[in-house]
């Protein structure tokens, strides 16, 4: 039961980063849009975000849960000395979704209002997956240092520093690039779509620079990153798999038919990038500084409640999958 509960902990971050990182991302196209083009592009955006616009954060509730009834220690650590990140992205969350639902249905829509609630909605989809990275690396990365003895050793510098930094930019741009690729399926007029292919290219070419980016502060903060990714054949594969769905996508859409497919194959590439990070770690969920870590493996709740909470998921799955299956078919037989 054990591994189950962890199957769904995983499938949950995997499924927020692609679904609620897309979403995050039409946040980020529209603050790097022109004035004269947002209004196109937000138009485009809520049709695209709409089916999945309530359901995203579900996924973040559920690793949550999962965390704080499975793995309590794991979530007290993260929750002790990533505190301020974490609170920086559930402020982001709550602003964003403020913004999104004031600035579509307030009563009255007046111009300052509503210019205050684009600036709120644009600037917190980039705060939000910056931090979300921040986290991430931070926790896999060793950065967490539980033996110092002051309060910045312990909750600042054990997420400000470069390389959870270039993380959480690396997360920005891979949010940008799924937005801007989902929403190329979206678009119905030519030039809307060139566009938008035209943001996804930059989302891409700024993906790679702060892919870079994080090796390089990897290297002088003496994270061994290109070991850890590249250093065993499952890493050297999916870094492959990625590459190629990456030259794949791209071909297809140069060729202008076939556009279904390139929203898979986003996923698929951002996926891979995630097994390629997570698989070496598994099972420690935070590495400290000193070389110790918790894993999900010992550092869990009693057999019971382990038994009990895998029953849960497994039964609760049986009604929201078909019920989000049933919420994305409605949203696509309204439009056509």
């Amino acid at each position: 039961m054990l591994y189950v509960v962890i199957l769904f902990l995983f499938a949950a971050i995997t499924l927020y980063f692609l679904l609620g990182g897309a979403d995050f991302g039409a946040g980020i196209i529209e603050l790097f849009t022109s004035t004269d083009n947002k209004h196109r592009t937000r138009k485009t955006m809520y049709q695209a975000i709409g089916p999945i616009w309530e359901a995203n954060h579900m996924w973040l509730i559920i690793t949550v849960v999962v965390l704080f009834v499975g793995f309590p220690v794991i979530y007290s650590e993260m929750c002790t000395y990533l505190h301020i990140p974490l609170l920086i992205l559930l402020l982001g969350i709550i602003a964003r979704g403020t913004a999104f639902t004031f600035r579509n249905y307030d009563a009255i829509k007046d111009e300052n209002t509503q210019n205050f609630y684009n600036h709120m909605f644009v600037y917190s989809s980039f705060v939000t997956p910056l931090f979300l990275g921040i986290i991430a690396g931070s926790a896999l990365s060793g950065q967490i240092d539980p033996t110092a003895k002051t309060f910045a050793g312990a909750y600042i510098f054990s997420w400000f520093n470069w390389f959870s930094v270039s993380v959480g930019f690396f997360t920005v741009a891979l949010c940008g690039f799924l937005a801007a690729i989902y929403i190329v399926g979206e678009s119905k007029e030519i030039a809307d779509t060139k566009r938008y292919i035209k943001k996804a290219k930059i989302m891409n070419v700024a993906a790679v620079i702060c892919g870079a980016l994080v090796f390089t502060a990897a290297y002088f903060e003496n994270v061994h990153l290109a070991n850890w990714i590249f250093g065993n054949k499952i890493g050297v594969t999916v870094v492959v798999l990625a590459t190629l769905s990456l030259v794949w996508l791209w071909m297809i859409i140069s060729a202008q038919k076939n556009r279904q497919w390139i929203r898979l194959l986003a996923a698929f590439q951002v996926s891979m990038i995630l097994i390629a990070v997570g698989h070496t770690r598994f099972p420690r969920f935070i590495i400290f500084k000193d070389g110790s870590s918790m894993s999900l493996l010992t550092d869990h709740a009693s057999g019971k409640t382990i038994d009990d909470l895998a029953i849960g998921l497994m039964v609760g799955s049986l009604f929201i999958l078909p019920a989000l299956g049933y919420l994305y078919y409605s949203f696509q037989k309204k439009e056509r």
